[in-house]
């Protein structure tokens, strides 16, 4: 990743580098510490092996883990700015905690 290749706007980058649904859920798996393939496939409910791959080869390739492979096994680590995200995270955690309350006192 160049910086030339990122949006002016700081907004767009996060998103950009954050926006897909596994790709945040990815991160908020791996801020527990460092996770095998098998063991996200199994924890992130409906992600295909396939999307799987390709979204830790992104969040690779954007510096945000690293993959450490040995026979037979692959496990993945957030990288120190990758852990930077976890304010980000927590945040979203709680408005879609909030915004559950809220939907429900509506439909009282």
């Amino acid at each position: 990743m160049d910086i030339k290749d990122l949006p002016k706007n700081p907004l767009e980058v996060t998103i950009r580098m954050t926006g897909c649904k596994w790709k945040i859920l990815i991160i908020s798996e791996l801020m527990t510490g460092t996770k095998r393939f098998s063991e996200l496939k199994k924890s992130l409910k409906g992600v295909t092996q396939k999307v799987l791959s390709a979204k830790l080869k992104e969040l690779e390739q954007d510096g945000l883990l690293t993959k450490e492979s040995s026979t037979n096994k692959s496990e993945y680590t957030l990288t120190n700015i990758g852990y930077t995200l976890n304010p980000v995270i927590t945040s979203i955690k709680d408005w879609g905690k909030d915004y559950k309350r809220y939907i429900k006192l509506l439909n009282k």
